[in-house]
């Protein structure tokens, strides 16, 4: 049985820990965990709207989509998915992302 020495595993680990934040990734692992994104019902994506101060086409526009999804979302008949509901998350926590997407008059 291969012995571990604990000493020189803590020390190896600290001085990667150290190379990574001088930039070195090379040996750097990362753990990646999924922010869970809410579903998005017809009224909540009429309020995030609201909150914004955009109509449909303006909403449309940051999303990507067209005025009749953004209409069909409010109505009830679909509901946002993948990427359109991750942005409708994005914009609803960082208002200044709608700003980057769209030009208001």
């Amino acid at each position: 049985m291969k012995q571990y020495n604990y000493f020189d595993r803590l020390k190896e680990s600290l001085e990667q820990a150290v190379d990574y934040k001088k930039g070195d990734k090379s040996k750097a692992r990362v753990s990646i965990y999924e922010i869970p994104v809410p579903k998005y019902k017809a009224a909540d994506v009429a309020r995030v709207r609201s909150s914004l101060r955009l109509s449909q086409k303006g909403l449309a526009l940051a999303l990507g989509v067209s005025p009749r999804t953004v209409e069909a979302w409010e109505c009830g008949r679909n509901e946002p998915c993948g990427t359109a509901r991750n942005l409708l998350y994005l914009i609803e926590n960082n208002t200044a992302l709608v700003d980057q997407l769209v030009t208001r008059q």
